[in-house]
């Protein structure tokens, strides 16, 4: 019996795809950089599915790349050109199996979408703090693979750090149950923290428990206008100060990307004028109350007037203002790939060292190509930069493109030279997957090397990706 018959034996008929139209949504990445080919696309049902697939993918030689809501941006979900790879689709596995208010844990399947997440916690009076723009698509299995950071890393931590327990399909096709709800567990090698952030490489992440957080009795968002980084992260510091744990979010956007956002989306109204370089948006959560945390708030903006930190503010009155502020963050994305995109770069960096790496490499770019328009927004909070480099007004994008590699070059250099790292949330994937033997010490390296040889001697696991 073939590979592709076994398949259908396992999952069914109509969960096995070879005809090349249903196939090409798995195929291609959401940016729609990188296109492959597959023998086929399965969509197991269940962890029992997974690892029967695997131990027939293993036998065929066949190789396996996991995916969830497709929603990557470095090509870690696609297959290469081979044909060789069979894709496995995890939307199905997608169920809440259990949601533990007195433990504050919830356990979900891979293929669960993280709104759903949200939503389940929520409706249980908990917060499920992961969220990031495409919560509506993204799964928790995805997340988990590139250790997914989103907008409230600064007070919950990124994926890694709201992670309990892992259920793993390994690549020998035997299931580890790590499903502990345990928040102390002291016995050996914390192994989940092998396949999160692994982005496939190691094994099939199935299920996951996870941290849920008390509901905040009130959020109170403001979009403030600042005059330059450095005194956005002059007003970070003085919010962390005065608020501490309350402190949820902390974003910055140049103005530049909200021109871009205003163009793209003409009927949307834009919090402040732009008549500054830059924007933060500020989230406090607060257990008291609405009253409390206004003053909260208030105790901030007053003396970061003052101090010159903060050109204009407005404070949101409703949930629906506030909804709109982050309407606004979060469609930055959007607003370029509708313009035709950009080279990015997804970079983390001392917060200390953020306004100098901007200043200094925004004229290195420029003195270079003079028709380059840095495009910097982000999560000022965490160091965490999506520093996107665009062209100016006449200049197709095309010719960005045409010289990403030196831009990554010049941008990863500056990274590097600062303490840095190439991928702060993103993952390596296929985009950056060469460029991290420039940056990693050579026995980090090895040790990654070893660690992939040792689970998946026959690199069948998402090859071509992470090493």
């Amino acid at each position: 019996m073939n590979l592709v018959a076994q398949l259908k034996q396992i999952a069914g008929d109509a969960n096995v795809l070879v005809d090349a139209a249903d196939m090409a949504p798995y195929l291609t990445d959401w940016r729609k950089r990188y296109t492959g080919s597959a023998q086929a696309v399965v969509r197991p049902g269940t962890t029992d599915e997974v690892a029967q697939v695997v131990r027939a993918c293993v036998a065929a030689r066949a190789p396996i790349v996991p995916q969830g809501g497709n929603t990557g941006l470095v090509g870690g979900g696609t297959p290469d050109a081979s044909g060789r790879a069979v894709v496995m689709s995890l939307v199905r596995i997608n169920r809440v199996r259990t949601l533990d208010t007195a433990n504050d844990a919830i356990t979900v399947e891979a293929g669960c979408v993280l709104q759903n997440v949200q939503d389940a916690a929520r409706a249980a009076q908990r917060l499920f703090p992961l969220s990031l723009a495409a919560e509506g698509s993204a799964t928790i299995g995805g997340n988990l693979s590139t250790n997914a950071g989103g907008t409230q890393v600064l007070r919950y931590g990124n994926a890694r750090d709201l992670t309990l327990g892992l259920e793993v399909v390994l690549p020998s096709g035997e299931i580890w149950d790590g499903l502990r709800g345990l928040r102390k567990d002291n016995t050996g090698y914390d192994l989940k923290h092998l396949f999160i952030g692994a982005e496939g490489t190691l094994g099939i992440i199935t299920a996951a428990t996870l941290k849920l957080f008390p509901l905040p009795a009130a959020q109170v968002t403001a979009f403030a206008s600042t005059p330059s980084l450095h005194a956005a992260l002059a007003l970070l510091n003085r919010a962390r100060a005065a608020a501490g744990p309350a402190l949820t979010a902390f974003e910055v956007m140049s103005d530049l990307c909200l021109r871009r956002f205003a163009r793209e989306f003409p009927g949307v109204r834009l919090p402040l004028p732009l008549a500054s370089p830059w924007f933060a948006l500020l989230e406090l959560s607060d257990h008291e109350s609405a009253a409390h945390a206004a003053e909260r708030l208030q105790a901030i903006l007053g003396p970061a007037f003052e101090a010159d930190e903060v050109d204009d503010a407005v404070v949101a009155q409703s949930i629906s203002e506030a909804r709109a502020m982050w309407a606004v963050r979060e469609g930055i994305p959007e607003a370029h790939a509708r313009s035709g995109g950009n080279v990015k770069h997804d970079i983390a960096l001392p917060v200390s060292a953020i306004p100098d790496f901007v200043a200094a490499t925004d004229a290195q770019l420029l003195q270079r190509f003079p028709w380059i328009q840095p495009s910097t927004f982000g999560h000022l909070g965490d160091g965490n930069l999506h520093y996107n480099m665009g062209t100016k007004d006449g200049v197709p994008i095309a010719v960005a493109f045409e010289h990403q590699k030196e831009i990554n070059r010049i941008v990863h250099d500056a990274v590097a030279a600062r303490g840095g790292s190439i991928s702060a949330e993103h993952g390596l994937g296929q985009l950056k997957r060469d460029d991290i033997g420039r940056y990693k010490p050579a026995v980090e390296l090895e040790l990654m090397r070893r660690i992939k040889n040792a689970l998946d001697p026959l690199n069948l696991m998402n090859p071509g990706k992470v090493i």
